[in-house]
């Protein structure tokens, strides 16, 4: 399977020198990943897989002062031999520790820290890669879910915006301009199109 597997970065030469790290498991860097925003996996058409298996995608971000923190991005199979990913927002994910920790073994967590992104491609029974859930559906739900929030909250609270000609004077009550409302709503909406996970941190 070495020179069976591709990687495609938009802008720049395809890339087929995958590192082989045992029978099922094969590895290729990219540098310059906080540039990049999606990669593409593909079978070359020198192999296929065998029967019944196929190529989970895992995508690890560097990190100076750790091993590689793998998250899943999806799959390739003979029946489906290229798939497109989009990475860019996973650059924070690396809370995923269950995963991390299973692909650490299965990769190895004696490979040296990198400071580069990598692709690992772990070949695996099809039936149970269309069961897990990649990390890019993931990090949708959680920015979908947080824009929800974020909708909601602003809906509920301008409900209740009155002019300073409407307001009758309380000096038990603090008032909040509705403009400063507005401006952490942007700079939120902003940071979670970024990282839907930055609230985690």
């Amino acid at each position: 399977m070495l020179n069976a597997l591709g990687v495609i970065v938009s802008g720049r030469l395809v890339q087929t020198d995958f590192q082989q790290i045992n029978e099922s498991h094969f590895l290729i860097n990219i540098p310059d990943a906080d540039n990049v925003n999606h990669v593409v996996v593909f079978l070359t058409g020198t192999a296929p897989f065998p029967e019944g298996m196929a190529g989970g995608v895992y995508f690890s971000w560097p990190d100076p002062n750790a091993p590689p923190n793998w998250q899943l991005l999806g799959y390739i199979s003979n029946l489906k031999p290229s798939a497109i990913f989009k990475i860019s927002q996973l650059k924070k994910l690396d809370e995923i520790a269950g995963q991390n920790a299973m692909m650490s073994n299965v990769f190895g967590s004696n490979l040296p820290i990198s400071h580069i992104a990598q692709i690992g491609v772990s070949i695996e029974p099809e039936t149970a890669l269309i069961q897990q859930t990649p990390a890019t559906t993931t990090s949708s739900t959680y920015y979908q879910f947080g824009q929800k929030i974020l909708e909601n909250f602003f809906n509920f609270v301008s409900s209740f915006s009155v002019t300073q000609t409407q307001m009758a004077p309380n000096f038990n009550e603090t008032y909040v301009p509705l403009s400063t409302l507005q401006t952490w709503y942007t700079n939120f909406e902003r940071r979670l199109q970024q990282n839907p996970n930055f609230w985690k941190n």
